[in-house]
């Protein structure tokens, strides 16, 4: 793979599309679309999302009125690294081929390509497809000469439009495990403790899922760095994982929940879900008279 010069120009979304002037070695084509294949490592997901029917029916209506950007593989066929959704249209819409941009690419340009394609196309982006879009651009930028974490990560910053602490709490998601990853992406964890968790070993990160669903909880910020301190002191054990997130929150106010002063008829690992639960479903029976208390009528 031959170096490339530290003072790379990167090419802009427009010039990708719409630039008429040849290339080296590129062209546009009419390709079959079983000669096109997703790149090992993509880090965006093409789902059957509303989205994805709209992209569908302009298909069916337009065609691709915008061509996607491929390189040839040594295998044969193309790697497909801008327009998978496209393609995946296309299928649904019955057709079986569609216009591509074929550019000899090598690997770290083929990647700063197709990331900054994607997210500049792209309706909505998941936290994990911006997680690992983030960590393979830097990546690819430092081996194109690109030296140095800080200047990667500004580039990035600059070309996403986030800041750059935004763009490395984003890459630390990459170090969780898919389930976490996917509870972020389903909003079932919020992204600042899922950055504190991330510092967490695998099993340990493990046995916090398992919390998870023990207690049906979403963990606190405070919750998340009290892990992550005990982690990367090597005193984090399972027991004071399930200590610390089965730990009740406070109200505001500081005074005890209602459900807090029934506490000791109930098994020391039950939720204060379970327990209003339970407390709920008593309360029903005797409102309907299923229960009935000594001095103590029904209000009808």
């Amino acid at each position: 793979m031959g170096k490339i010069k530290p003072n790379i120009t990167l090419t802009s979304i427009e010039d990708i599309f719409t630039s008429t002037e040849p290339q080296s070695g590129e062209y546009i084509q009419m390709l079959p679309l079983v000669e096109l294949h997703a790149p090992d490592c993509h880090p965006f997901q093409v789902n059957d999302d509303d989205p994805m029917l709209r992209l569908i029916e302009s298909v069916k209506q337009y065609g691709v009125r915008e061509p996607g950007l491929a390189r040839p593989r040594a295998e044969g066929g193309y790697e497909l690294l801008c327009g998978n959704r496209r393609k995946h249209a296309s299928q649904r819409a019955g057709l079986v081929q569609m216009p591509v941009i074929v550019r000899k690419l090598t690997d770290d340009l083929a990647v700063i390509a197709m990331i900054d394609s994607n997210l500049q196309q792209r309706e909505t982006i998941l936290p994990s497809e911006k997680a690992w879009a983030y960590r393979m651009k830097m990546e690819a930028l430092n081996h194109n000469g690109i030296k140095g974490e800080k200047l990667s990560a500004d580039m990035v910053a600059e070309q996403a439009g986030e800041s750059k602490a935004q763009i490395f709490r984003y890459i630390r998601l990459t170090d969780l495990v898919d389930k976490l990853l996917d509870m972020v992406d389903a909003k079932q964890l919020a992204l600042t403790p899922a950055v504190e968790l991330s510092h967490l070993s695998y099993d340990e990160q493990h046995v916090v899922i398992e919390c998870f669903s023990k207690y049906e909880i979403k963990p606190s910020h405070s919750q998340a760095v009290q892990l992550k301190k005990l982690s990367l002191s090597n005193e984090l054990t399972a027991e004071k994982i399930d200590t610390i997130l089965s730990a009740e929150k406070k109200p505001p106010s500081g005074e005890s929940k209602g459900t807090d002063r029934f506490h000791h008829y109930f098994p020391p690992e039950y939720s204060m879900k379970q327990k209003e639960d339970i407390i709920t479903l008593l309360l029903k029976g005797w409102q309907s008279g299923q229960f009935q208390t000594e001095g103590m009528a029904v209000a009808q």
